[in-house]
């Protein structure tokens, strides 16, 4: 199991955000993406809301940091750590422009890019942009293909229901020769829109006997990953027993990569924390990239 970390700052959700958060900026950000690097952590995450009402916003957070933006500026400040969006809303973007934005990501960033892709919840935000409500799965379904079919190349060409386009040039586009798409939900169709158009599904909000059930009667291809998060901020300096048992608990459920948020009073110490989680999960067999020619992860932060 793969260790990623679920970027604090980027989000201010009411039940995780520290108030650290609130005051921090990029400064505190990139101290954290460098050390997570620096360690051969898996990714970082940033999401995507446009506009979120302020009733909505009392419940879901109102500060979501832009993730194009955010991951361009962190990918000059890391070297190999993956840049995942968890999630962008297919329904508020063309294919091409999530092609040709992000291919210029996965360009910039050495062919790191993952995306993360979902249907999409929040009327009034598809409203306040004028995308389609109603039939947004159908239109997800859509955009996975044309997405699949222009991602890696310069000159795109897909036929579809909602999307159809041949004969534009895109440039630049990914390197990767096929990008991950990791997908967003928590329903029987986001897993079988997962399996049949992604690389790895990212579920929510379940109990681990309802997850294991949905993924027990489905096949899963070789090399699927199954995204999951603790559901909680870990501490592995105050509770090591704790964040052990997380992690194990994560990885008998069939976790391949897990997606982790640390308790901490501010960056220092959310660098701390990593080191210290570096050290717990690789004591329960999880792994960890290499960073040739960078200092050894047991280096204070």
């Amino acid at each position: 199991m793969h260790i990623g970390i679920s970027s604090p700052v980027v989000i201010a959700h009411p039940s995780m955000c520290a108030d650290w958060e609130r005051d921090a900026g990029i400064a505190e950000l990139a101290r954290i993406a460098e050390t997570a690097d620096r360690l051969g952590f898996h990714h970082l995450t940033c999401s995507e809301h446009i506009a979120i009402p302020v009733d909505i916003a009392a419940e879901r957070g109102g500060t979501y940091w832009d993730p194009l933006a955010t991951f361009g500026f962190l990918a000059a400040r890391t070297s190999a750590i993956r840049l995942a969006t968890q999630v962008l809303v297919l329904g508020y973007h063309h294919p091409l422009e999530i092609a040709k934005r992000y291919g210029t990501l996965d360009l910039v960033s050495g062919g790191r890019l993952i995306l993360g892709l979902g249907v999409g919840t929040l009327r009034e935000e598809f409203e306040l942009l004028g995308a389609e409500f109603a039939e947004r799965g159908a239109r997800a379904d859509d955009a996975l293909a044309a997405l699949r079919a222009a991602l890696s190349g310069d000159r795109p060409e897909y036929h579809g229901r909602y999307y159809d386009f041949d004969n534009m040039l895109v440039r630049p586009n990914a390197v990767q020769p096929r990008v991950p798409l990791w997908i967003g939900g928590r329903t029987r169709r986001s897993l079988r829109r997962a399996i049949e158009s992604g690389d790895g599904w990212v579920p929510f909000g379940l109990p681990l006997t309802e997850l294991k059930a949905m993924l027990d009667s489905v096949e899963l291809p070789t090399g699927f990953e199954l995204v999951l998060s603790a559901g909680e901020r870990l501490d592995p300096i105050g509770a090591p027993d704790h964040t052990v048992h997380a992690l194990v608990r994560l990885r008998t459920a069939g976790t391949t990569i897990a997606s982790v948020g640390l308790t901490a009073t501010g960056a220092a110490d959310y660098c701390d924390q990593l080191v210290a989680l570096r050290t717990l999960a690789a004591g329960v067999g999880c792994t960890f990239d290499d960073r040739p020619g960078l200092p050894p992860p047991d280096t204070p932060a």
